[in-house]
């Protein structure tokens, strides 16, 4: 494993690390704290040191078997939460100091921790990121001993620009793949310049990029890439990355003639991320440890060539720009 410095938290984190949305089984299938905990310990075990949760992942399970896992070890390993998506409705007028400091003191609590290594902001409303009053509060979240940094999981660029205007936000979470590219045009240059540390998710565009799946794919009924294509629950970019399903099918065909002798796409996906140094790690999401061990498999590929990556551009172009260039 190979690791990369966490933007202006200083901490140096696993190139590949691990996200836990369905990390105790599938998506819509119920969580597994066995299987959960097998993942995160093999996770551990090959190197990753990072890993990311959040307490609306499984009504606080995912939380608690991170934290379960973590402190059974002798390893450090970083734990990154998230609070905000439990207020309902999710509208800026939600999101008060007291409200964000409870789930934050709920997480210390779930998770059995004495202090959390980074809590993200869970993709709140755009309004919220105009709100100085919000984020003054993780300053006094950090004063008591309660958090050690600040981040922002976001939906948009503009959401990403604005945060990192504000001195305590030290890292930004982003959906960022070969279907996903318009961080490239101004995000990254400007993360760049302020010394923020980059968090990639969604990096498999919910498994479309692993080219497993075809017009015959069914999901659960509780799998958000059933009921959440056009945004029915919340944003539509977190399921296949925005991008129409029968287009990404088209793209991804496409990409398997660039990597003929590649069964299985999903190494090839999270390579071309890795070769952005401005990334600081990829939390893709494992509910077998098959799947975790071809994540990390990824960080030990040479980085694609030039021809390699002109090709995925241009199928990029050509398929998915239009569908979500300008959404996001």
């Amino acid at each position: 494993m190979k690791y990369r410095k966490l933007g202006k938290t200083g901490i140096e984190v696993s190139e590949i690390s691990l996200g836990t949305w369905q990390v105790g089984g599938k998506w819509g299938s119920g969580f597994n704290d066995a299987l959960a905990e097998q993942i995160i310990n093999e996770a551990i075990d090959d190197g990753v040191n990072f890993i990311d949760t959040a307490d609306v992942y499984e009504a606080g399970a995912s939380e608690a078997a991170v934290g379960r896992v973590v402190r059974s070890r002798s390893e450090e390993v970083f734990v990154a939460t998230k609070c905000g998506r439990q207020i309902n409705p999710h509208v800026n007028e939600g999101y008060t100091p007291e409200v964000l400091r409870k789930y934050v003191e709920d997480s210390l609590k779930n998770t059995g921790m004495e202090c959390l290594d980074l809590i993200q902001l869970h993709c709140p409303p755009t309004e919220v990121y105009y709100r100085p009053e919000i984020f003054e509060l993780f300053d006094r979240l950090k004063d008591e001993g309660k958090i050690k940094n600040l981040g922002v999981s976001i939906e948009k660029i503009e959401e990403g620009l604005k945060a990192i205007e504000y001195p305590n936000v030290k890292t930004v979470q982003i959906i960022f793949n070969m279907f996903r590219q318009r961080p490239l045009e101004l995000f990254f240059e400007q993360a760049r310049k302020k010394d923020i540390g980059i968090i990639v998710r969604v990096p498999l565009a919910s498994g479309l990029l692993t080219g497993k799946f075809s017009q015959d794919s069914t999901f659960d009924e509780e799998d958000h890439r059933n009921f959440n294509r056009d945004g029915a629950a919340f944003d539509k970019g977190e399921t296949f990355s925005g991008v129409p399903f029968n287009v990404g099918l088209e793209a991804v065909n496409e990409l398997k003639t660039i990597f003929p002798d590649r069964e299985n796409l999903a190494p090839i996906a999270l390579r071309w991320i890795l070769d952005f140094p401005e990334v600081s790690c990829i939390i893709p999401g494992a509910s077998k440890v098959e799947h975790l061990n071809s994540n990390i498999n990824a960080a030990e590929l040479p980085p694609l060539t030039k021809k390699e990556k002109v090709a995925v551009n241009d199928i990029y172009e050509k398929y998915i720009k239009k569908h979500v260039h300008q959404l996001w």
